[in-house]
């Protein structure tokens, strides 16, 4: 796997520095609801700082605006930066993606972000599989160099693809195979048992393109409808009454499914188990992230349901490794090159 250059390499002092960093947070009522990514860039932040860099310009994108919106605007993210960071060397950059060009990486967006710095810093793991301007195009103007946050994401996910302490488990959850497929295979294949849950369960069971048996329920809360107050009862998995949906994992498949995963020595978990965010249906993935917590062993969850899981359980510090990057971390470990990473030269 390729080992870019670290930001602790990188002479900044008297500097301008660009910092892509992933400040997509969600916001309630005008104000940052969750500050978790926020909270993660600072370790980049407070170096550059500390080591007497001139200026530090934070650019990142937030929602998924198709040019410029006010509802998407940074001010709200900045505001909490600067509570967290109060120096005047630090400031925000307007969202990325009100740039049209930031999505298809064109290189006046990129000369643009790079007019007036001196080197880049890439610390946003969770946009490093995306070639965009100001992940990927900058880096080819600017000395780049890899963030802290990045670094950590490279090492403790890149520890799946070389020897692991066995056994070793895998839990997927979420709507679709196809969206995990890749490291259902990859990764799959090398682990002792892979745990499946959530509607990704019922496609394997139906039809099955993985190149082995996944472990699926045996019994899954059912309802009537998709409804969060629906009629619900236990049922076999096999047997589920006409028109009634799986909408979490059972009490007979959350007792197997956290033997296993306390007895390993390495898990990785990505995706709910059911559907999460509707309390009478959360408690296989409230299951899984409490065996989790209890692994005596090296463990790593990346998704963002199951990233909310252990932390709004509290479990988040009872967990190796809690990734920043959905979609960054299934493709690293599907083998697959991050253009973000790979455009910033090697240590």
């Amino acid at each position: 796997m390729h080992r870019p250059r670290s930001v602790r390499e990188a002479d900044v002092a008297g500097r301008r520095v660009l910092v892509r960093a992933d400040l997509n947070v969600p916001l309630e009522d005008g104000e940052v609801a969750d500050d978790t990514r926020i909270r993660a860039s600072l370790p980049t932040l407070r170096l550059l700082l500390d080591r007497e860099a001139a200026h530090v310009a934070v650019c990142s994108h937030l929602g998924r605006p198709k040019g410029p919106d006010p509802t998407f605007a940074m001010a709200p993210v900045a505001a909490r930066l600067r509570e967290l960071v109060d120096d005047d060397r630090l400031a925000v950059l307007e969202n990325a993606r009100f740039d049209p060009g930031e999505t298809t990486n064109d290189p006046e967006s990129a000369k643009r972000l790079a007019e007036g710095m001196h080197l880049f810093v890439n610390d946003a793991f969770g946009s490093a599989h995306r070639a965009h301007a100001s992940t990927e195009g900058v880096a080819h103007i600017l000395p780049a160099y890899a963030g802290l946050l990045l670094e950590q994401e490279l090492e403790m996910l890149g520890r799946f693809l070389g020897d692991v302490e066995r056994p070793f488990v895998l839990v997927a959850g979420g709507a679709k195979v196809d969206d995990k497929l890749g490291v259902l295979v990859k990764l799959g294949q090398r682990a002792d048992s892979v745990l499946v849950g959530g509607k990704m369960a019922e496609q394997l069971r139906d039809e099955n393109p993985l190149p082995y048996e996944a472990e699926l329920p045996t019994d899954v809360i059912a309802a009537a409808t998709f409804d969060e107050d629906a009629e619900n009862r236990v049922a076999p998995y096999d047997e589920l009454p006409d028109g009634w949906l799986g909408l979490d994992i059972g009490p007979q498949t959350r007792e197997r499914f956290e033997g296993l995963i306390r007895a390993a020595s390495t898990v990785f978990w990505n995706g709910p188990m059911g559907v999460f965010e509707w309390p009478r249906f959360a408690e296989g993935t409230k299951a899984v992230a409490q065996a989790l917590a209890d692994v005596d062993g090296f463990t790593v969850v990346g998704g963002g349901d199951s990233v909310r899981a252990v932390q709004e359980l509290g479990l988040a510090d009872r967990i190796s490794w809690v990734s920043t990057g959905g979609g960054a971390s299934l493709e690293l470990l599907e083998g697959k090159e991050l253009p973000g990473v790979a455009a910033i030269p090697p240590s």
